[in-house]
This record gives C-alpha cells, structure tokens and sequence, in this order.
C-alpha cells in the first residue's frame, strides 16, 4: 500500500518532465507533423497542458516543422514510385494544411510522367498486354495499379497507350 502511494507522484513528475523528451525522441527518429506528434504525445497519457507546452518548445527551437515533414514525405515516397494524388492525400491526412502542400506542389521539380513510367515497369517489367479477351482485363489491371500509386489519368494513359503500341 506504502508503494502505490509512493508510485503516484513519481509517475506525475516523470509525466510532466518526459513529455517533451518524449516529443525529441520521436522526431529524432523521423519528421513528424505537428497533428501526428500531438496524437502520438496523446496516446502516451500525456496531459493536454504538457503536450501543448512540448508543442510550443518544440516549434521554437524548429524541431518541429510541417514544411519539412512535408518534404521529407514526398521525397520519401517518390523514390518508392508514388504519385502526387498519393503522396498529397497522405500529408492531408496527417494534418498538413493545405497551403504547405500547394507550394511543395509548386516548388516540386518532379516529372510525374517519367515517374509513373518508372513505377510501371518495375511493377509490370517489359511484358506486354496479350490478346484482346485477356488484353482488357490486364489493361485494368494496369490502370487500377497506376491510380492506387496515385497518378493522374494523363500520366497513366500516356503509358498505357505508348505501350499498347
């Protein structure tokens, strides 16, 4: 009984002093955005007034960053074969406004089309689609694996017609 009474205040101070210890350590593993450092401070049982106050630390001395989480995440996944439509959705999701991922469009000097070609062909190689009957199914197929990468209907036709050829 002596023990539990001991443990609880040990636990609080610990909770206060580690929440931004907590914040460092996870954005030196990887960037993170502010909404998914939050969430993540949050599921550890931090107090709200504690996370804030890491958030705030945080941002001040520029450990935190949306801009280059948001640079990090594109770059990350245009070299796994990735579209814009994929890679913006995902930053959206992990709560990067709006205006942060219109000037990495903006400023992103990526080619889209050369990079859906290269996902193509890793994926699919240099075979070509068969016969008609089975040539729709596999031309779907196709088109299906281009849109989950998140490419527009431009660059993924642009493939499919030049291979069709």
């Amino acid at each position: 009984m002596k023990d539990e009474e001991n443990q609880e205040p040990i636990k609080k101070k610990r909770q206060k002093q580690t929440a931004l210890h907590c914040g460092v350590g996870l954005l030196a593993r990887r960037e993170h955005s502010e909404f998914e450092l939050r969430q993540k401070l949050t599921t550890r049982e931090f107090d709200a007034e504690a996370i804030e106050q890491a958030i705030i630390r945080l941002l001040e001395k520029d450990y935190l960053s949306d801009t280059r989480f948001a640079q990090s995440t594109c770059r990350y996944r245009v070299n796994r074969g990735y579209g814009w439509r994929y890679i913006a959705n995902e930053l959206k999701q992990k709560g990067v406004c709006s205006t942060i991922i219109q000037q990495l469009q903006k400023n992103c000097e990526i080619d889209w089309y050369l990079q859906a070609e290269l996902a193509y062909n890793k994926r699919f190689g240099e075979s070509r689609v068969g016969d008609p009957p089975v040539c729709q199914k596999e031309k779907a197929k196709r088109i299906r694996f281009l849109q989950y990468r998140g490419f527009l209907p431009d660059e993924i036709f642009s493939i499919i017609n030049d291979e069709s050829l």
